[in-house]
């Protein structure tokens, strides 16, 4: 076993997960917690980017997310059953994780134009912030299994890596 995932990517990690899903259960009629719930994810979005310069090896940006040709190359080895194990994230893994940010700062991005005065009861806004919402619920969906294939595939439990920060060494890139 090596370490992959550090302790501030897991946390990160994890309470966007959980935040995230409070902030769809406080989005009717819990106003307070669901503002405060958004402040906090925007936050914790934030520092993922900075974390994605500055941390170390399988955080940073630059080590894992790879160009069109890469991770399109890398879906067709997986529609064929031949797709590489990575020990970090795989070329699908980390388009998922541009996605997933971007997604997510636009939600926070769109409820924060929601309480200023350009766009304070804007239903065009309402709208963009309720279908960014739903695409989160889409992406981790698809994120999620992405990781349960990932992880029959490969024959380890990658959502257990992300909690003790370890997988198995073997053979990967």
């Amino acid at each position: 076993m090596v370490r992959v995932w550090d302790p501030v990517v897991r946390l990160l990690h994890w309470h966007l997960a959980a935040f995230i899903l409070l902030a769809w259960l406080t989005a009717d009629g819990m106003k307070t917690a669901h503002e405060a719930l958004g402040y906090a994810i925007g936050g914790l979005v934030v520092l993922r980017l900075l974390w994605g310069v500055i941390g170390p090896r399988h955080a940073r940006f630059a080590s894992f997310v790879k160009g069109p040709a890469a991770t399109l190359g890398y879906l067709d080895d997986l529609r064929r059953g031949r797709e590489r194990r990575f020990l970090g994230h795989n070329p699908a893994g980390a388009a998922m994780i541009v996605a997933l940010l971007a997604v997510v700062a636009g939600t926070v991005a769109s409820g924060l134009l929601l309480e200023s005065d350009a766009f304070w009861g804007s239903e065009m806004m309402e709208e963009a912030h309720e279908a960014a919402a739903i695409l989160i619920l889409v992406l981790v969906a698809v994120h999620v299994g992405g990781v349960i294939h990932a992880s029959l595939r490969h024959g380890e439990n990658l959502v257990f890596s992300m909690i003790d920060g370890r997988k198995p060494a073997g053979d990967s890139e």
